[in-house]
């Protein structure tokens, strides 16, 4: 059946699309309340729990060009606070998922099944993906034996029926990179995620398998998350509609984003990992919400500049960048070294969020614990020359306003216009390059999908000092405008680009392009 937005606001409780906020609910400053709101969450000593590692999924099976592989969306509960109960929704049942470890060029199909009360769709944050599988915000998994025929063609993509699954196909066609993978359902995108809904998905390649950065167990994951907990141990998220079956959006004072008041890394509060006196490849994943984390370590290391930078959203860079901080926003990535050999053995190093306010303002603890030897080596050239796009050779400029306001009943807009499933905003043509301008009213993480893109200025001027290499999510500050590069290629069809903010994506702070 052909749907037309209306109607599908009107599918209610099935859909569970509805409106985000009533009206005036922005009219208020865009204070950040969640940590200084009225929940408080129950009180966690922090540097006792150890760091976890995510489990890495296991494929079903394989052939000569695919990894097979089952994930089940589904209700558990686990021990998140200590002593404490909280009910996640989690792929597998787990918080955060578990982390896909893929190879460039060779195909991965996850079929990803719901046992959840309420729709899903899974993106691939920063992959290269057919608009079949990349997880459009109405192409929605149906609850598992809801027994509805649902179903229709919307723009290309399909809202799949009560059979409650769905096969998502990643050809893996791009160079090595962390990636991770989310829910993208349209108007409960945050509380989904909130609640679970993340994992991990990394690629590699023989480019970086040959590069002699740490490996193994000196390669570690950090999904750094904010979350506010009830008394019983529950995550309280300020959802309109909490059962997300009906009207989504937050109350009112959330509007401007669900800000913490404990720092999960792993899953875990405030955790403490023991390392050995060598360098060690941290993935660092800000899975947050809307919090902007502004890292350093404390005590820093004798000269400074701990963050030996390799990688950024889309892979290596061409060659290493130091950091005396970090300043990564909701949905980026970077990858970087450190080297604990920089401190005495028993030296307590504790990552800082210089961002945070109180307990927020720490994220966890790292103890130099013993002496090993290292065999590992930061080389000054990591990956080939890239082959960026070129700006001149760009045939079209595009410019986006991402701006919150009442005007629209409380939502956020881009370009003053609400999100809408059926209006096309731009329509590059395919292998073409464009420029596009990114302005902002306030602090606006932008994501592209299908694309990566390379930021050419903030503000008239150079990039910023973590805007180096492939990105496919950029932070604006207040009143900034940057503009950046990309090359529209790998498929044809329709895809979406927000703020990552998600109470801001979930208030229509969104877009559609069609690559033609």
């Amino acid at each position: 059946m052909n749907m037309t937005r209306r109607s599908f606001l009107k599918m209610g409780a099935m859909a569970g699309v509805g409106l985000a906020l009533p009206v005036g609910a922005l009219s208020r400053p865009f204070d950040r309340i969640g940590a200084a709101g009225s929940v408080i969450s129950p009180s966690v000593e922090p540097f006792e729990v150890p760091l976890p590692a995510p489990s890495v999924l296991k494929p079903v099976h394989t052939d000569s060009t695919t990894d097979h592989y089952e994930v089940t969306q589904k209700a558990r509960t686990l021990e998140i606070l200590p002593g404490m109960k909280t009910e996640v929704w989690g792929y597998d049942g787990l918080f955060p998922g578990p982390t896909v470890e893929a190879r460039s060029g060779r195909k991965v199909v996850i079929r990803q099944m719901n046992e959840l009360p309420v729709p899903v769709s899974s993106h691939l944050h920063g992959g290269r993906t057919p608009p079949g599988s990349d997880g459009y915000p109405t192409d929605l998994i149906l609850p598992s034996g809801s027994g509805s025929s649902l179903g229709h063609d919307h723009g290309g993509h399909t809202v799949t029926t009560s059979d409650g699954f769905k096969d998502y196909e990643y050809p893996n066609e791009q160079r090595a990179a962390a990636l991770w993978y989310h829910d993208h359902r349209m108007d409960f995108t945050g509380p989904q995620n909130y609640r679970g809904l993340l994992g991990m998905y990394i690629i590699r390649d023989e480019i970086e398998d040959e590069l002699p950065l740490p490996k193994g167990e000196k390669e570690v994951p950090l999904i750094i998350a904010d979350r506010i907990f009830n008394e019983d141990g529950s995550f309280y998220y300020p959802s309109i509609d909490p059962s997300l079956t009906g009207q989504g959006g937050v109350i009112g004072a959330y509007a401007n984003g669900v800000f913490g008041d404990t720092v999960l890394v792993n899953g875990a509060p405030w955790p403490v990992m023991e390392a050995s006196n060598t360098r060690y490849r941290f993935r660092i994943l800000n899975a947050s919400n809307a919090q902007v984390y502004d890292l350093a370590l404390d005590p820093p290391p004798p000269g400074g500049k701990p963050f030996v930078q390799v990688g950024s959203d889309g892979g290596l860079l061409e060659s290493p960048v130091s950091h005396d901080r970090i300043l990564t926003s909701p949905a980026e990535r970077f990858d970087v070294v450190v080297d604990f050999s920089r401190y005495p053995v028993g030296t307590e190093v504790t990552l800082k969020n210089l961002e945070g306010e109180g307990k927020t303002r720490d994220v966890m603890r790292f103890v130099v614990a013993r002496k090993e030897k290292d065999e590992s080596a930061v080389p000054d050239a990591l990956a080939p020359r890239q082959d960026y796009p070129d700006p001149e050779a760009a045939g079209v400029t595009r410019r986006f306003e991402f701006r919150n306001g009442n005007q629209w009943g409380g939502m956020s807009t881009v370009n003053g216009k609400m999100f809408d499933p059926e209006r096309m905003d731009a329509s590059p043509r395919l292998d073409s390059t464009e420029v596009w301008e990114f302005v902002s009213d306030g602090e606006h993480p932008i994501h592209l999908h299908l694309v990566h893109f390379k930021v050419m200025s903030r503000n008239g001027g150079e990039p910023g000092p973590y805007d180096a290499g492939w990105k496919d999510t950029v932070l604006l500050r207040a009143n900034e405008r940057v503009r950046m590069a990309a090359r529209f290629e790998g498929y044809r069809g329709k895809y979406v680009f927000h703020c990552h903010n998600l109470e801001h994506e979930d208030m229509m702070m969104m877009a559609n392009f069609e690559v033609i």
